[in-house]
C-alpha cells in the first residue's frame, strides 16, 4: 500500500516499492487541500506507473483547520529568501524555531491509520511513504520517530497484529535522503517526475500544456523542489507561473 499524493517524493515510493517487487495499490487523500489539483497528478502518476487499484479516500480536514493548505483565510508563505529554507527543519523547523503554516495537524497520522485500515483488508501490512526528514518543510511526522511509533500502534491496534501476528511496516526509502537524491533516484527507477506537482497553491495548467498544474513558483515547497532539480544536474520539468530562485545549500 503506496500512500501517494501526487508530489514528487511520493511518485518516487512509489517506484520504489514497485523496484523492491511488490505489487502496488496506491491510496490517495482528498481532504480539503487548496491544491487539489494534486489528486489529478496521482492518478496520472498512478497510471505511469502500471499501479493496479488506486483508491482515493475522502477525510475533511479542513474541518479541524489550523493550516494555510485547508484553511482559505491563512496565506500560504511566498518569496521566502531561499537561502533559509535548509535542511533538517526547513524554513521555520529545526532548533529554535515553529512548524510552518502550511503543517496540517495529524495529517500523516490520519493518513497513515486510513491507509493501514485498507491495507489490512487487502491482507497486507506494508505501507510506503515519501516522508522525508531532510528537504522537507519541518513538519513533525515526517521524522522517523513518528514513523516507527506508528507501525506498533498500527500493529497493536488492528486485528492483523493483535489477533494475527502481522506486525505493520511502515517503509520510508526517502526519509534521508536530500531532494536532489530523491530527484536522481527518480530518474533512475523510470518515474515520470514531470507528472508530479509540489505546489502549496497552484492553479490549472494554460489549455494546451502537457502539464496538469502551474506551480505558483513562489512557494517553500517549490522553493525546495527547484533546488533539487538544480543540485541533482536535472532538467526541472515544473511548469512555473514564477521562475523561482535557486539557491545551492
Amino acid at each position: 500500500m503506496v500512500l501517494l499524493s501526487g508530489g514528487l517524493d511520493s511518485a518516487v515510493a512509489l517506484g520504489a516499492a514497485r523496484a523492491s517487487g511488490y505489487g502496488c495499490v496506491a491510496v490517495s487523500f482528498d481532504y480539503g487541500q487548496r491544491h487539489a489539483l494534486e489528486l489529478d497528478a496521482a492518478r496520472a502518476v498512478a497510471a505511469q506507473q502500471g499501479v493496479s487499484r488506486h483508491s482515493v479516500i475522502g477525510v475533511d480536514l479542513a474541518a479541524i483547520g489550523g493550516s494555510a493548505l485547508t484553511d482559505p483565510s491563512i496565506a500560504v508563505p511566498k518569496d521566502t529568501p531561499s537561502a533559509t529554507i535548509g535542511r533538517r527543519g526547513g524554513r521555520e523547523g529545526g532548533e529554535g524555531g515553529g512548524v510552518p503554516v502550511t503543517y496540517v495537524p495529524a495529517r500523516n497520522l490520519i493518513f497513515l491509520s486510513l491507509a493501514a485500515g485498507l491495507a489490512e483488508t487487502l491482507g497486507s501490512t506494508d505501507l510506503y511513504i515519501g516522508a522525508n526528514a531532510v528537504d522537507y518543510s519541518g513538519y513533525p511526522d515526517c521524522r522517523e520517530p513518528f514513523l516507527r511509533a506508528f507501525e506498533r500502534a498500527a500493529t497493536l491496534g488492528t486485528s492483523a497484529g493483535a489477533e494475527h501476528g502481522r506486525a505493520f511496516t511502515v517503509h520510508s526509502p526517502l526519509v534521508s535522503l536530500t531532494k536532489a537524491q530523491i530527484i536522481r533516484m527518480g530518474c533512475d527507477l523510470g518515474v515520470d517526475l514531470g507528472l508530479t506537482t509540489s505546489c502549496y497553491d497552484p492553479s490549472p495548467a494554460p489549455a494546451g500544456a502537457d502539464r496538469i498544474a502551474q506551480a505558483c513558483g513562489r512557494c517553500d515547497s517549490c522553493l525546495i523542489r527547484a533546488r533539487g532539480f538544480a543540485e541533482a544536474g536535472v532538467s526541472d520539468p515544473t511548469l512555473y507561473a514564477n521562475e523561482p530562485p535557486v539557491v545551492h545549500a
